[in-house]
């Protein structure tokens, strides 16, 4: 596996080695020692799949008093995957990165605690799975706006509206949202 740090050191693209033939392919995903020597000393607790049509963004999602550190890949499909820091006293605050994760690169993305996290949808349909450093709690989660003016996050929406809940549609400006000290 190969891990590199972003533009947000702290979130890293994940490329595992991906050993083919006529037959198919074998690659590992998760390796415990190594993904602390890269990301850090976390534990999985909640494994997630979700499958979204094209045009489809979920997010910006994020839990305060519980917050989750991801693990996200793209198993069928493409998505835009981003993250954005909510940690008040870091360097980066309110910065964003995004990465394309899709099931021909077969990449993964660590995206730590105290992040917002979102991903639009890019092909007919994809397959989204991920590990959480801690359970999802319902009366935790906020939502910030995906075409929050502040981040101004560059989706690749080639000229279309995504398609948000209700929940995300009323999500709140990055400026009125709480933030990680």
């Amino acid at each position: 596996m190969e891990y590199q740090a972003l533009a947000i050191p702290d979130v890293v693209l994940l490329t595992p080695k991906v050993f083919g033939d006529e037959r198919g392919f074998f690659m590992e995903t998760f390796r415990q020692n190594e993904f602390e020597q890269h990301c850090g000393d976390y534990q999985f607790v909640q494994d997630n799949h979700s499958k979204s049509a094209k045009g489809i963004l979920r997010g910006l999602h994020y839990q305060l008093e519980n917050p989750q550190g991801k693990l996200v890949r793209v198993t069928r499909g493409e998505v835009f995957d981003v993250a954005v820091d909510m940690r008040k006293g870091s360097s980066t605050y309110g910065q964003w990165v995004g990465a394309t994760l899709s099931e021909d690169n077969k990449q993964l993305l660590w995206v730590p605690p105290g992040f917002a996290h979102a991903f639009y949808v890019t092909s007919d349909e994809a397959e989204f799975q991920y590990k959480c450093t801690d359970y999802y709690a319902p009366g935790d989660e906020y939502s910030i706006r995906w075409n929050d003016p502040d981040l101004a996050i560059d989706w690749p929406l080639n000229g279309t509206e995504p398609r948000v809940s209700e929940k995300d549609a009323q999500g709140l400006l990055f400026r009125d949202a709480p933030c990680f000290k």
